[in-house]
Parts: structure tokens; sequence; C-alpha cells
């Protein structure tokens, strides 16, 4: 990947940065929300900043890659939090939704893991 030189990356809230001076991108796991997305360590800077943007908006500002790629990108970190999170959900209540809502989350759980793990099998049955 190709850093775009001397372009002003957005960050949110009337932030900005110029895409060459950004050194890293940190996701903020605790306490993230409206205004609380990524860390962004810059050049120079004592302390990152705080962005309301996520880290694969504000790579895509920075770097030229194609749009399918940061799309496929932001898909499948998208897929691994919806994995993370089904995997917090307990055999009672899977039953339960299963029951309720014809919803199998073991079965999409077992198909989010052959995607996130590259073993993808299209069946064109389906």
């Amino acid at each position: 990947m190709e850093t775009r030189e001397n372009v002003i990356v957005p960050l949110g809230y009337g932030k900005f940065v110029r895409s060459d001076k950004v050194i890293a991108l940190e996701p903020i796991e605790n306490e993230r929300g409206p205004g609380r997305r990524t860390l962004v360590y810059v050049e120079e800077m004592k302390n990152p900043m705080v962005a309301s943007r996520t880290e694969t908006t504000i790579l895509a500002n920075i770097v030229e890659t194609p749009q399918e790629i940061i799309e496929a990108t932001a898909a499948l970190e998208l897929l691994q939090d919806i994995f993370d999170d089904i995997e917090q959900i307990g055999p009672m209540l899977r039953k339960s939704i299963k029951k309720e809502a014809s919803l199998d989350l073991n079965k999409v759980q077992r198909k989010i893991k052959e995607i996130l793990n590259h073993e993808i099998d299209f069946d064109l049955k389906q």
C-alpha cells in the first residue's frame, strides 16, 4: 500500500491530519462510542488523537487502495465482531432463538468461521 502524500484526512468533529504524518491507527476497544472510534498516532505528537471515524475509513483516506479491498476488509471486520458476539450467547438462549425466530446461531457461527478462515464452500444449489 502506498501512502498518499500531502492529503488532509478528516478524523471527525473538526479534526484533520496530514496523511503522510499518520504513524498508526488503533481501534478503541474500551469506552468506544460516538466520537470515540480510533486512536490516531501522528508524527511529533506525544499523545494519540481520538477520531470519531473507524480505522478502516481513515485508512481509506490515507492509502491508495482499491475501494473493493477496503470494503472487503470492513466486511471481514464486521463478521469477526458478529462472530465474537454470537460466541457470548449461551446454549439455552441459542435454543430459544432457534425455536422462536428459526435462526440457527450455531449454523451462522460455523458459516462465519468458514469465511474468516477462508474455507468458503459455495453451494450453488441453495
